[in-house]
């Protein structure tokens, strides 16, 4: 994502790439990225970005967001990194409070119209119809569900007004009895070179409406996060989503 992300930022005019940082020893950097040092030791890269996008590992976030707090610095940041704890998120408020930060757990357009429309048909069809998310991702992901599953799973939560960790399941084994009202299930598959597939269920008794987004290149979410860090660079400090960035 961070190869992508810098090569179509070096095509756009609207943006200049200073440079990026990678694990430490990491090699052969993209071109297009004239310097790279590592999060724990960034050196002046952070402080000369209006704004950072990152996609890399919790850890590293927590490396980046730390030396942030230590310097002081104010730079815009853009966070498409997922499987983040809870600790993690109270970094990303702390550092809300004096920098615009935006998280995403999906940057594609598309996804961001499926939350939406997961969470209207929530509220729409009630807790008469039974929501089952299927995501499938590369064998090469670490986290499941993905985060986008989560966030849609959320996103249904919120429609039907209830907490998700009170009515989540994650996949089915064994005799798990029959299926509570208001559940909300969550079922994960790893396999080949899948990019990002998600599907939301709602299945009711006489008929069943299917939502799904299928994306077909990786170039999505990059186009999508460099969007974000063009409207986020004129904005105050705050904490936002992609619902602000698309008006929705």
């Amino acid at each position: 994502m961070g190869r992508t992300v810098a090569r179509l930022a070096a095509a756009d005019p609207d943006f200049i790439v200073v440079g990026g940082l990678d694990r430490e020893g990491a090699s052969d950097p993209p071109e297009e990225v004239p310097e790279v040092a590592t999060p724990a030791n960034p050196g002046s890269l952070l402080g000369s970005a209006d704004v950072v996008i990152d996609f890399s590992a919790p850890a590293f976030l927590r490396q980046v967001l730390t030396t942030r707090s230590e310097s002081g610095d104010t730079t815009g940041l853009v966070v498409g990194t997922t499987g983040l704890s809870s600790e993690d998120r109270i970094l990303l408020e702390r550092a809300s409070e004096s920098a615009p930060v935006l998280t995403a757990a999906n940057f594609s357009v598309g996804v961001n119209l499926l939350l939406m429309l997961a969470e209207q048909a929530a509220a729409s069809l009630g807790q008469r119809f039974d929501v089952e998310i299927v995501e499938t991702h590369h064998r090469r992901k670490e986290d499941a569900p993905s985060g986008t599953a989560l966030a849609l799973g959320e996103a249904v939560a919120s429609g039907r007004s209830v907490d998700l960790d009170e009515v989540r399941r994650d996949g089915r084994s064994g005799r798990p009895g029959p299926r509570p009202d208001g559940e909300i299930g969550f079922h994960s598959l790893r396999g080949g070179d899948v990019i990002g597939e998600h599907h939301v269920h709602f299945i009711g008794e006489l008929e069943r409406i299917d939502l799904t987004h299928r994306a077909e290149d990786r170039a999505v979410f990059a186009a999508g996060a460099l969007r974000a860090a063009r409207w986020l660079a004129a904005q105050k400090p705050g904490f936002y989503s992609m619902r602000d960035v698309l008006g929705l």
